[in-house]
């Protein structure tokens, strides 16, 4: 299956799996609308995509509910997943760059890569288990475990956790994340979260930050 997919096919069933927020235990559907945004390509392109996807057992697609990953398209949108993740942790762990800079510079580098080649960029990356920003990266076959986190967003007060991961590719909040020490495996106490989806107050060592609850909903964390 994987040699008959062209690169703009694989974007499109990574893309699929990032909107659905995939659990690995249900099929979570997704709009062509919220796809095409995405991909920021027009509707009838997404329709016309979506229709050779499905054709090929890679998508569900419902009327009203919208598209779904089958388990076949889940594996190959993984396989993309391993490379762009091995593309990122190289780019951070052996040319430097950082954790904001990457995400568009892997998406190139992947569209072209062998198996060969992610194997000795994984190898001089020191075989990294997850990408700068704590995202696992899946097997070879095209698995993986799903991570049992949650968002900082739904803490709760005086609880103790650790970052796992980060999800936004947005440069500027990268940067500010970053800056705030908010980084995968930063060790933080919940202070206090205000009501109505108001501020966060965090520990962070021996030092406080505040932060809105927009960006406490794109940092996944797990008890310490």
């Amino acid at each position: 299956m994987s040699s008959e997919l062209s690169a703009t096919m694989r974007d499109y069933l990574v893309e699929i799996y990032r909107l659905s927020g995939y659990d690995g235990e249900s099929k979570r559907y997704v709009s062509t609308s919220a796809l095409a945004d995405v991909l920021d390509v027009s509707a009838p392109a997404v329709n016309r995509m979506v229709t050779k996807l499905k054709e090929m057992n890679l998508l569900l697609h419902e009327p009203y509910q919208g598209i779904a990953l089958t388990e076949a398209g889940r594996r190959e949108a993984l396989i993309k997943l391993r490379y762009h993740r091995i593309a990122e942790a190289f780019l951070v762990n052996v040319m430097g760059f950082d954790w904001h800079e990457i995400h568009e510079e892997a998406q190139r580098m992947s569209a072209g890569l062998s198996e060969t080649l992610v194997q000795r960029m994984s190898e001089m990356a020191g075989e990294p288990s997850h990408c700068p920003h704590g995202e696992p990266i899946p097997a070879l076959d095209g698995t993986l475990l799903e991570p049992d986190d949650t968002p900082l967003s739904e803490a709760s007060d005086g609880d103790h956790l650790e970052i796992t991961r980060v999800r936004t590719r947005e440069a500027d909040r990268l940067q500010y994340i970053a800056a705030l020490g908010l980084v995968p495996g930063a060790q933080i106490e919940l202070i206090h979260a205000a009501p109505f989806h108001g501020p966060l107050q965090i520990r962070l060592n021996e030092e406080y930050r505040i932060i809105g609850h927009n960006l406490a909903e794109l940092i996944l964390v797990k008890p310490v």
